[in-house]
């Protein structure tokens, strides 16, 4: 079975681009939101194993998103991204509950499934 994942971002042509490369690699969409409230309705009706999750969202910080995500039965791999580097959020993505943070520029099969290696 392939590797599910919801993309979170408020940026539409991030997201299409993401699907885009995501698909290619192998990965399964299973969906996509805008903003935090929207991710995690949407992460609770598909039950993704990956939430690719912008830290820079209109509605609530991409950070309190990932600390309800999982905070929940089962939660997905949290997986932070930004047009930034790592660096400019410190502890941040620790402490969300994150797997990890990936430059949006870095985003590859690669990156997501050391951050899956490492959680299990």
């Amino acid at each position: 079975m392939p590797t599910t994942v919801l993309i979170v971002d408020d940026h539409a042509g991030f997201r299409r681009s993401a699907r885009e490369l995501l698909e290619s690699e192998g990965f399964e969409v299973v969906g996509e939101a805008a903003g935090g409230e929207e991710a995690i309705r949407v992460a609770g009706r598909f039950g993704p194993d990956v939430v690719l999750l912008d830290v820079g969202l209109p509605d609530i910080d991409g950070f309190e998103v990932a600390r309800r995500l999982v905070a929940g039965q089962d939660p997905p791999c949290v997986v932070m991204v930004s047009s930034r580097e790592g660096e400019d959020f410190g502890s941040l993505v620790a402490e969300c509950g994150a797997c990890g943070f990936v430059a949006k520029s870095e985003l590859s099969r690669e990156s997501i499934e050391s951050f899956r290696a490492r959680r299990r």
